[in-house]
């Protein structure tokens, strides 16, 4: 397990078309900066406690997990470890929005795969990744995570809970976009077990964990992990009852589920993608969830004025086909981080 944090200069990956340096010429890669040390640009904490950030300007910080070794453990195709550089070279000639504040970029946490003789380092790389996540929550508006297998989730949960975000009685949602319910029982953590992991660190803890899926395929999951869910209090939305048809009911369970909780953790496994838009990750789907109803769910989330944190994962590079899964979670991650509000009032 190696970290990439500082880095000097940015990664090569920010690097596109430019127009002009003029505001309204600006792109992504004009934009971002280096995060200051761990991602706190100052001694000062932004967040010294649950609930509303502090007046000042705003700003997003992302950082990698390049890691597959939990996929490599779930027995999945590995790739993943490659998704950060993809996830910045797909972003970087977005258009930067009017209000996005500012982005900074804390590089990568990264993880040596391992075999089944002498697995890689995961459990070390997660918490390393949490007490950065931690750190960046407490310094900036919102932070996101670019996966990674989706290992990466229990590093995030972990980076939320220990943050200034929550403390004694907050209600922490995690809302998982989703073929699977990553549920899974064993040996060792993987990109299957992070929630069941979460939900297990929860109980007796001083905060209150909530989890809810969207795209659960009833072909892809046993009914050992249905009834896991259920023992769980897990709520979900299958593949099917979320169709393009299905948008707008959809959008009020999402809803529904955000309104229960103070903090909400956003994450998106593009494998709840068909395989025609996300073909780049280890398991595609043979259904899916339409896309249009995908970024549905991510604007409910990004305008709650409720999301501190979010994630995009299962990203294969040398599986996609044309660039297609890696401008599909672009876009997502654009949508989170230009439509993102601190404050629900400010909803238009």
């Amino acid at each position: 397990m190696t970290s990439e944090l500082p880095s000097p200069s940015l990664s090569p990956a920010w690097t596109g078309r430019t127009d002009g340096d003029a505001p309204e010429h600006l792109r992504w890669h004009q934009v971002v900066r280096p995060a200051d040390g761990r991602g706190d640009p100052t001694t000062t904490q932004r967040h010294p406690g649950a609930g509303a950030p502090t007046s000042g300007a705003r700003s997003t910080a992302l950082v990698g997990f390049a890691s597959d070794e939990g996929v490599r453990r779930n027995h999945g195709r590995v790739g993943a470890e490659d998704g950060p550089e993809a996830l910045r070279g797909a972003l970087a000639s977005l258009a930067y929005l009017e209000g996005t504040g500012a982005l900074v970029d804390a590089g990568d946490v990264s993880v040596a795969r391992g075999d089944d003789d002498a697995p890689g380092e995961l459990e070390a790389g997660q918490v390393e990744l949490g007490t950065v996540v931690s750190g960046l929550l407490n310094a900036h508006d919102l932070a996101v995570v670019l996966g990674g297998g989706h290992e990466t989730a229990y590093a995030s949960i972990t980076g939320l809970t220990g943050s200034t975000r929550v403390g004694a009685g907050t209600r922490v949602g995690i809302l998982n976009l989703d073929a699977h319910f990553d549920l899974r029982e064993a040996p060792r953590p993987s990109s299957g077990t992070p929630f069941l992991q979460a939900l297990r660190d929860a109980e007796g803890a001083e905060h209150q964990l909530s989890y809810a899926v969207v795209g659960i395929s009833e072909a892809n999951n046993t009914r050992a992990l249905f009834d896991t869910a259920r023992e769980r209090g897990v709520t979900w939305v299958t593949d099917e009852q979320a169709q393009t048809a299905d948008v707008t009911g959809v959008r009020r369970w999402v809803r529904s589920f955000i309104n229960a909780v103070d903090v909400l953790y956003l994450t998106i496994d593009l494998d709840v993608l068909p395989a025609a838009v996300a073909p780049g990750v280890s398991a595609p789907a043979g259904f899916g969830v339409p896309y249009e109803v995908i970024h549905a769910c991510t604007l409910e989330a990004t305008q709650s004025g409720k999301l501190a944190l979010a994630d995009v994962v299962e990203l294969n590079p040398a599986l996609d086909v044309d660039g297609r899964t890696a401008k599909a979670a672009a876009r997502l991650i654009h949508t989170i981080v230009s439509r993102h509000r601190t404050d629900a009032s400010l909803l238009a």
